[in-house]
């Protein structure tokens, strides 16, 4: 039985009203993908950095999910030569 171990890693940028994240995966034989997400506060609301990281964080790692699904589906019919059904 082998055991792999990859680690997501989120990174911040906040401007005050706009926060980006990027999630990305490391660790031994991880996949190169990342994926990016942005939230942006409405000027009418109060700051609240927590909120904007938290909505970011989750919009970067569900492009990261699609992006790994992609590249399972890719390497599925790579192998099968037949198109993959792999359902998010």
């Amino acid at each position: 039985m082998t055991t792999q171990h990859w680690n997501i890693d989120l990174s911040f940028e906040e401007d005050g009203t706009r926060t980006a994240c990027k999630a990305s995966l490391s660790g031994p034989n991880a996949p190169g993908v990342e994926g990016k997400g942005i939230a942006r506060r409405n000027p009418g609301d109060s700051p609240d950095a927590r909120i904007g990281e938290e909505l970011a964080a989750a919009r970067a790692c569900s492009e990261l999910a699609h992006e790994l699904v992609g590249r399972a589906a890719a390497d599925v019919e790579s192998h099968t030569h037949r198109p993959a059904n792999i359902g998010m």
